[in-house]
């Protein structure tokens, strides 16, 4: 039932944009408050049912669960408003329910994907409706399990939730009791929010751009209430800010909170905050070097080139996903490297997704003791990291294991969609449609060799910007565009992903498994 409050809070956006029909937008407070209903009717069933269970302590196993089946149910629960309003993804086109649910995860797992190909339009998106995609990100920033735990308390359950929910390994021994540690993480997360929208207000955007914008930024998700993203406002003065924003959102979170207590010096000592935004420099240098050099669009002045550039890794390292510029009609060196960036995300700790940028490290340092027992069996090391020893033995597993089932997940994914997905979302004529061509066919032939080429490209792309909770990626998902054309199949495999890609993976591949259900 405590989902069913955050539905209240948009409904107070209805009518701010007189632009807009009032029916229209009175219809968008009507699906939220059928929404709020709707999920205070499924919060009494659950309780009802609960209340027949036997009481006892929750374990690793329960906590899974809850984290795995709350993000499904926020799927569904969240994607209430966008279904109910009359939301269209295009005129005279209501979103479908999948794709409603394509909306919500995106929001909820900070992805910033969007099936919605016109926001600015009256008649299309009510205003409430676009508050509440932004919302969504707000209340999937820290994790709604996270926030839950905050707020609500999980008792013995609470350490358990939080390592479930939380991506990746986090600093250990700043503060050891659960629900305290996300009280800070959220004050901390709250606090940034209301100080940068504060900063977008002053910088010339309305309250409610600053608002929406700001929960885009501090969720490291994305959503924009334009079309053209951050673009839309030209302002190098917005553009750093956000830059700024978005470096603290990719940071571990317990750093910053030592940071505040006053010990600066542990933010910087830090091997994973000192390899991020060693990452960050280096690669923005190398964009900018190849972006000048090949005169891509935007890259006329070194000022700019670094403007661009900058912001551009920033946001695609950090999962953000905003954009200033088309990095889809960059050189090949910027477009892949971009897609590389994909796969590293934040640090832990944060709002950031991605693998995260720890677990590289101990990826690196796990590789080079390998090939280094390989010709000196004999030698013993252990693996170290900021000066400290790596005392947990499975921990090296673990991050072999995690990586490998990133891997997996990646190519079953892709390989499911270049081969279900139909040539026609690349506006691909099918090859059997070839018979009996004209003269014209050699051309005809290399055209469509040409796209089925973008339709591989693309297809990765997609996956691997779901899958890291980035959201615009290369091709039909650049940043000019969007998910709409892809299938409804491909859609829902989008949302699975996203879903993979927000909560540690083992949570929701644990779902799938008869034997998780089974008592011992």
């Amino acid at each position: 039932m405590s989902f069913s409050l955050p539905f209240a809070i948009p409904a107070l956006a209805d009518r701010t944009d007189l632009e807009r029909p009032s029916a229209f937008e009175s219809g968008g407070a009507t699906a939220l408050a059928a929404s709020m209903a709707i999920s205070v009717v499924v919060g009494i069933f659950l309780t009802v049912i609960g209340r027949r269970g036997k009481a006892g302590a929750l374990y690793q196993k329960e906590a899974m669960a809850i984290v795995g089946l709350s993000w499904v149910l926020a799927t569904v629960l969240g994607a209430l408003p966008f279904y109910l309003s009359g939301t269209c993804s295009r005129e005279d086109t209501p979103l479908t329910f999948i794709e409603a649910m394509f909306e919500s995860q995106s929001g909820f797992s900070t992805s910033g994907a969007t099936v919605l190909t016109d926001l600015e339009s009256p008649g299309l998106v009510p205003h409430c409706i676009l508050f509440w995609r932004s919302w969504t990100h707000f209340l999937g920033g820290l994790g709604i399990v996270v926030l839950f735990v905050a707020i609500l308390g999980q008792g013995s359950a609470g350490k358990a939730m939080m390592r479930a929910e939380t991506p990746g390994p986090t600093k250990e021994g700043a503060m050891p009791r659960m629900q305290h540690t996300a009280l800070v993480f959220a004050a901390i997360y709250v606090g940034l929010n209301v100080l940068l929208t504060g900063i977008y207000t002053i910088e010339g955007m309305t309250f409610f751009d600053a608002l929406c914008h700001a929960f885009g930024t501090m969720a490291t998700g994305g959503f924009s209430t334009y079309n053209a993203s951050l673009g839309h406002f030209n302002s190098p003065v917005i553009e750093y800010t956000t830059i700024v924003f978005m470096v603290l959102a990719g940071t571990n979170f317990t750093l910053l909170y030592l940071t505040l207590l006053g010990s600066p010096k542990r933010l910087f000592r830090d091997v994973e905050f000192q390899t991020y935004v060693g990452i960050i420099l280096l690669i923005t240098i190398a964009v900018v070097f190849f972006g000048f050099r090949n005169q891509d669009t935007g890259f006329d002045t070194i000022s700019e080139a670094t403007r661009h550039g900058l912001f551009q890794v920033v946001s695609i390292v950090t999962t953000t996903g905003y954009g200033t510029a088309d990095f889809d009609g960059w050189n090949n060196f910027g477009r892949g490297i971009l897609l590389l960036l994909m796969f590293v995300g934040g640090c832990a700790g944060s709002t950031g997704g991605g693998l995260k940028v720890i677990r590289h490290i101990l990826f690196y340092k796990i590789l080079r003791l390998e090939i280094e027992q390989a010709h000196r069996p004999r030698v013993i090391r252990f693996i170290r990291v900021g000066g400290a020893t790596i005392d947990d033995p499975k921990l090296p597993h673990g991050i072999v294991v995690y990586f490998s089932m990133i891997l997996a997940i990646f190519v079953f994914a892709w390989l499911l969609l270049i081969t279900f997905e139909p040539n026609s979302t690349w506006d691909v004529v099918r090859s059997s449609d070839l018979s009996g061509v004209d003269s014209q066919s050699v051309e005809t032939t290399a055209e469509i060799a040409n796209r089925l080429d973008e339709k591989l490209l693309d297809s990765a792309s997609a996956v691997a910007a779901t899958l890291n909770n980035i959201g615009p990626g290369l091709g039909v998902v650049g940043p000019t565009r969007n998910y709409a054309g892809f299938s409804q199949g491909a859609k829902l495999l989008f949302v699975w992903l996203m879903m993979l890609g927000r909560v540690e993976i083992f949570s929701v591949l644990v779902l799938f498994f008869p034997s998780f259900w089974r008592r011992v």
